[in-house]
């Protein structure tokens, strides 16, 4: 039996008259996500026809899901709020932490042992608030969430940016920072901006070396990094009804890299036979009696210009493989023209690692389909080329590929398994390389590439395509190798050809497992303490920020002013880092320190005024704000693009700075820096980016009369005497005002309950 089977009964009894009623209430056919969207509002947002990127609602999500790695700062703020138990269901995973060093029994056993007080703190906190907790090995908070919680028709959110995985059974699932998962957590309504739609309409069916995989690449080459930013994108059509529950999974977790809200997909066969293939035959039958109500409308999908605000075709039977990258996930080749773009590129040509699995590519079917190119391997006799790592998304699907053989495939052909954990996708990887800084190619199954994103090294090129054909291409050692239509040169001197891989969508003796890795709460939470070391290295209690004022705002420096791409990997980078992830002081000593500087192109050396000397730049936030001098952040396009963690914001915060200010936000980043009572502003016209000088003098006009759509005021103070006027936008409304003015939407929500 599924989780949470009262709320479930709850939510697919009502579910029907909600949208019913909504459906009245705006007059027309609704989409999958208007659906499920009105069918969350959540009583401080009335039913009404709302705006497509204009209007603020509120809503109710279902449940929330937290990683270790962001769990650690969210739990720290909810134990400040007061209350004794979550309001909604709510689970922590432990699957960040785990370096891929050796294999997965030997990694993990070091990870418990180095995280062992974090460890400790999670289960803690966790058995005390009623939340579930998943043990370190059990698997990555994306695939255990698709395995265990997600369900059609329902709305979470979760503190990881790929929570939209979940997208694949038919929820809205988003990825937020950890102090929305505290507005939820204790009830309050969750804020956002009602999201524009886009469609993707799938017609043909997949086949041959094309996976689902192919069809997130392909959106991404056409939608880029920016396109889906604002909205939801919803799957349709013939081709989506066809592909497998965890393939609908892997495109929507990778619409993160669109800069997508979330992606969906509508209730199928698919998703009913995924669960009852994980022991949730109850959610099916629920799902089945309302099973209308769990797709779009069909007049919106016979006429999808009149109800998406963009729509986007492909045909599955003609879409190719691809092979996207390197350093942005968007930069999309179909293969027969990846080996030409490699030569023209001149991107290294041979191939160092593969890597397959992760959040993104660790189903049955993924490794199933990647095996069948592995057993060729073997058979065909051909020696593998490049070093192979794989990576289970969870214990369930480990303990079942171990006992069906798929693991045995891959350690035949020389591949290496690792813990079910992020690993590599996130940096957790102490590669084995002879020279760190070396310029290398490797190819991932991940959903992400920025720059030293895998392993640190800048000159790494790193790839992003589907299980079946990083396989392909590890066996070659060649980029250049298009599996489609190449041959590889055996032991024995024979030019031999790979088959186009084969796999199941669900295995055929059912998943299995012996420890599945969950921890319930106790029952009794008032009975657990939680302590927290102040000698602590990894763990601190916070103290609540204060409140930003005009005078603060006259007089501020330049913290830095960031060129180019400016992900929250370059404002607080993962890798080694995460260790501190619970330590606001430990981890801000890492801010800002991957962006490039405008003013001399180097990374983390700023020019401090206080000190009269360049520094690192969170050497120069400390003497400025001990200085009592606050500082300014610059930006350009899409600023904060990527992971959802809110120690992108919060750093910045606890170092001083006071304002960002940029050519365009990501999101989730905007969101997260108004969560910590900063000023996230755009300029109106973006080339007045080019006015900020090194050493101006800055000041914000009209803080004190700052209200919903009324633009701000920089000033730039020159130190030739000239001055520079330049007008502002925002997207606050009213409510996020407050937090500016409460010093953060923490700080407003213990007003309301009291504890101020």
């Amino acid at each position: 039996m599924a989780f949470d089977m009262e709320m479930l009964k709850a939510h697919y009894g009502s579910f029907a008259q909600r949208v019913d009623s909504a459906k009245k209430a705006l007059g027309k056919p609704l989409t999958l996500t208007e659906k499920i969207l009105y069918a969350h509002l959540h009583p401080d947002s009335h039913l009404q026809s709302f705006a497509r990127g204009k209007d603020y609602v509120f809503f109710a999500p279902d449940r929330v899901a937290m990683q270790d790695a962001t769990a650690q700062m969210a739990l720290l703020q909810f134990m400040m709020c007061g209350r004794d138990k979550t309001a909604v269901p709510s689970t922590v995973h432990c699957d960040h932490l785990i370096q891929a060093q050796i294999g997965a029994s030997q990694d993990l056993k070091t990870a418990i042992h180095v995280n062992s007080e974090v460890y400790d703190f999670l289960a803690t906190v966790s058995n005390k608030y009623g939340i579930g907790f998943w043990k370190p090995g059990a698997g990555i908070i994306h695939q255990i969430v698709l395995e265990n919680y997600a369900f059609p028709g329902g709305m979470m959110i979760g503190t990881d940016s790929h929570t939209p995985n979940a997208g694949g059974l038919g929820m809205v699932a988003i990825g937020v920072g950890g102090a929305d998962a505290v507005d939820v957590m204790t009830g309050m309504a969750w804020e956002l901006k009602m999201p524009k739609l886009i469609g993707v309409k799938l017609t043909g069916k997949l086949g041959g070396w094309t996976s689902s995989k192919d069809v997130i690449l392909k959106v991404a080459g056409i939608l880029t990094v920016k396109g889906g930013t604002g909205a939801i994108v919803e799957y349709f059509g013939p081709g989506a009804e066809a592909m497998s529950c965890t393939g609908k999974g892997t495109v929507c977790n990778m619409g993160a890299e669109i800069g997508a809200t979330t992606s969906i997909f509508g209730y199928d066969q698919s998703m009913s036979r995924y669960l009852r293939a994980t022991e949730r035959a109850d959610v099916a039958e629920l799902a089945d009696q309302v099973a209308p109500y769990l797709t779009g409308d069909a007049e919106c999908y016979a006429n999808p210009g009149q109800y998406f605000d963009q729509v986007i075709e492909i045909d599955l039977d003609t879409l190719e493989p691809h092979v996207n990258g390197p350093y942005t996930p968007d930069l999309a080749w179909p293969i027969s023209k990846f080996a030409q773009a490699v030569r023209e590129n001149n991107y290294p040509q041979k191939l160092e690692v593969g890597l397959i699995g992760s959040c993104t590519n660790s189903s049955y079917e993924d490794l199933d389909r990647a095996a069948s190119i592995a057993r060729q391997a073997v058979d065909k006799k051909l020696k593998v080329k490049s070093e192979f790592t794989v990576t289970p998304g969870s214990e369930q699907i480990r303990y079942t590929v171990q006992r069906d053989g798929q693991l045995e495939a891959f350690e035949s052909m020389g591949g290496v398994v690792l813990a079910n954990a992020c690993g590599p996708c996130i940096g957790q990887w102490a590669r084995h390389t002879d020279d760190p800084n070396r310029a290398n190619s490797i190819i991932t199954s991940f959903n992400r590439n920025f720059s030293k994103r895998n392993d640190g090294n800048p000159q790494t090129r790193s790839f992003v395509a589907s299980p079946e054909i990083v396989t392909a291409l590890s066996i070659a050692g060649d980029l250049t190798f298009n599996p489609l239509t190449d041959s590889l040169i055996n032991e024995d001197g024979q030019a031999v050809r790979l088959d186009p891989p084969t796999g199941v969508e669900l295995p055929p003796k059912g998943f299995d497992v012996e420890d599945a890795g969950f921890q319930a709460p106790a029952t009794d939470g008032a009975v657990i303490s939680v302590s927290v070391s102040p000698d602590s290295n990894r763990l601190q209690l916070l103290t609540p920020f204060r409140p930003i004022t005009a005078d603060q705002l006259k007089g501020m420096r330049i913290l830095i002013k960031a060129k180019g791409k400016c992900t929250t990997d370059h404002i607080s980078m993962a890798g080694p880092w995460l260790e501190f992830r619970g330590h606001l002081q430990n981890i801000a000593k890492n801010t800002l320190i991957g962006a490039i500087n405008a003013f001399n192109g180097e990374t983390n050396s700023v020019i401090n005024y206080i000190e009269n000397k360049y520094m690192p730049v969170p050497d120069s936030g400390l003497a400025y704000r001990n200085a009592g001098t606050g500082t300014v952040v610059f930006g350009e396009e899409n600023y904060g693009e990527g992971s959802s963690r809110e120690h992108a914001a919060m750093q910045p915060r606890f170092l001083g700075v006071n304002a960002v200010i940029v050519k365009s936000f990501a999101r989730i980043h905007e969101t997260n820096l108004k969560k910590q009572g900063m000023l996230a502003l755009t300029f109106v016209n973006p080339d007045d980016y080019e006015l900020i000088r090194q050493d101006d003098i800055i000041d914000l006009m009209g803080f004190e009369h700052m209200s919903p759509g009324r633009n701000m005021e920089l000033v730039l103070r020159h130190a030739d005497g000239t001055l520079d006027k330049v007008e502002l936008s925002h997207t606050y409304n009213q409510a996020q005002i407050e937090w500016v003015q409460a010093g953060s939407a923490l700080n407003k929500i213990r007003m309301g309950l009291g504890e101020a």
